[in-house]
């Protein structure tokens, strides 16, 4: 054993001998609960009012959705028994499938679902296209509802099985119609394997969800996000642990079943601890780590500055400052759309700069950057980010760039990343962030791509041929000529460098190995998940 495992094991034994912090009501193992940490603390309980990745979590155990992506990308009925397409594509017609009941009791019908639709599509940026090309969404019927468009619009199953943020749940008409996207809704009530225990909720500490009784999961395996989503659990609680060593001290003495997010310095202790599994997430599946680039204000509102910035996107600097195994990134991957799922691709990737601190210096000295300051917003509380932000201040300084941090904790980056004012008045130039796959991967949902020339994500950016493509894309449904627009889009916003692309990594969580049927998807879900006897 080499010195830096000698050192973590001793600190891991002193955590756990304290253990008694740990081993609270909220945390003592038992054979019918599961307990999860969350990388995030379970805030706000609405999928639609927030795009947090906690709520993401919250939903997927209480709520259910009418589609699913399966672990290959195929979207899949799942409280729906089928649907049709006319043959001009313009008429949708779906059903439910029978039996389906909310917690309350009270039957799931087509006017819920209707209901909840349109919630959502009024908040989500996929929704609201879908929304610009419906002409009629009406129930037909007590399980039956249709969807009438006025023009092309290839992609609403994959609309209504999104599988990440904002998730398209299905709760009652008498909530969804009357509740403000924006507010949360003032009952929990789903129809999905689990229910949530409000009175048991301890904001911060802990969150309780019971087996639904009323569940009627669908008779095919779990498949990804798709199947039959079994709760085998009696209880899955969400317990708030903040300490990363006190995490996964009780994580190895099996206090807790699993973490999201697993510090890499663990991981090479925890791969040789036969009571615990690291997830290695690929494809979809992945983070992406970037840096939002502000086009607004100077200097980066100059094309060769921002050129000079990409110059940078040196990977293993990235993954090396995070810690990462060599076998828990990518080489060699600047996709927008994630190496590996369906939109992921090379396009503009061979005219990006030469990667390094010359080449960076030489393109910086040739754009006629002054030495105006740079400022990079750093959400230094989240850990990924932190390591980033540190990693990038000192190639900037290196290649020439006047460069300072505005470190803060994630909600007042998340506030002032939207400031339009110069540095010299208070403003950004740089915010490091990491993304989910199942958000990047489309140009509906990329961030920044989908945002294109408008005010919907900070960073400002625009290409006028970008919003065209994204226009045929919306009208396409053949994924092969789906896939060739992708291309020529990523060919524009590496051209424009929308955002830099630093890598594609696995966030890797952690369970104990006891567990059977944990389904790696890249976010947690804890259904078909059962305890080996």
């Amino acid at each position: 054993m080499g010195i830096k495992q000698i050192v973590m094991s001793l600190a891991i034994a002193g955590v756990v001998a304290g253990s008694a912090v740990v081993a609270s009501p909220a945390t003592v193992r038992s054979e019918e609960t599961l307990r999860a940490v969350l990388t995030a603390k379970l805030g706000v309980l609405d999928p639609i009012a927030t795009t947090s990745y906690a709520t993401r979590t919250f939903a997927y155990l209480v709520y259910d959705t009418l589609i699913s992506m399966d672990s290959k990308g195929n979207f899949k009925p799942q409280m729906l028994e089928t649907w049709s397409v006319s043959d001009d594509g313009l008429t949708y017609k779906f059903m439910l499938r029978d039996g389906l009941k909310f917690s309350d009791g009270t039957p799931v019908t087509a006017e819920d679902a209707v209901a909840s639709l349109r919630r959502w599509w009024q908040r989500d940026s996929l929704g609201k296209r879908m929304k610009a090309a419906a002409d009629d969404f009406k129930v037909t019927g007590e399980k039956t509802f249709e969807l009438k468009l006025k023009r092309p619009f290839g992609h609403v199953i994959s609309a209504f099985g999104k599988p990440s943020s904002n998730v398209p749940v299905i709760m009652p008409a008498r909530l969804a119609s009357v509740t403000p996207p924006k507010d949360p809704v003032p009952e929990v009530i789903g129809s999905g394997p689990y229910t949530f225990d409000a009175k048991g909720w301890s904001p911060g500490n802990v969150a309780v969800f019971k087996k639904n009784p009323l569940y009627v999961p669908r008779s095919e395996p779990a498949d990804g996000l798709a199947g039959g989503k079994v709760p085998r659990f009696d209880k899955v609680e969400l317990v708030t642990i903040p300490d990363s060593a006190t995490q996964m001290a009780a994580l190895r003495a099996g206090e807790i079943d699993y973490v999201q997010s697993t510090p890499y310095d663990f991981i090479e202790i925890l791969d040789s601890d036969p009571g615990v599994t690291v997830s290695r997430f690929e494809g979809i599946g992945m983070t992406l780590l970037s840096v939002v680039v502000n086009h607004l204000t100077p200097p980066f509102n100059n094309k060769e500055v921002r050129r000079a910035l990409q110059a940078l996107a040196m990977t293993d600097q990235y993954m090396a400052g995070l810690g990462l195994p060599n076998d828990m990134w990518l080489k060699g991957c600047y996709s927008f759309f994630m190496c590996g799922a369906t939109y992921g691709n090379d396009a503009g990737t061979g005219d990006l700069p030469k990667r390094g601190i010359e080449s960076a210096k030489e393109i910086l000295a040739k754009s006629g950057y002054k030495g105006e300051p740079v400022r990079i917003l750093l959400a230094s509380s989240v850990n990924d980010i932190n390591q980033t932000g540190l990693v990038l201040e000192g190639l900037m300084k290196q290649a020439g760039f006047n460069v300072e941090v505005q470190a803060a904790d994630w909600p007042t980056v998340a506030k002032a990343r939207w400031s339009k004012k110069p540095v010299e008045e208070g403003g950004w130039s740089l915010m490091p962030i990491t993304w989910s796959g199942y958000d990047m991967s489309s140009p509906f949902t990329n961030y920044r791509i989908a945002n294109n020339c408008t005010d919907g994500y900070a960073g400002w950016a625009c290409v006028d041929e970008i919003t065209t493509l994204i226009d045929k894309f919306e009208r396409e449904s053949d994924v092969g000529k789906r896939k060739q627009l992708a291309e020529k889009i990523q060919q524009h916003a590496h051209d424009n460098v929308q955002f830099v692309v630093l890598g594609q990594y696995s966030r890797s969580s952690s369970h104990r190995s006891d567990l059977d049927g944990m389904l790696d998807v890249g976010m947690p879900i804890f259904w078909n998940v059962s305890r080996k006897k």
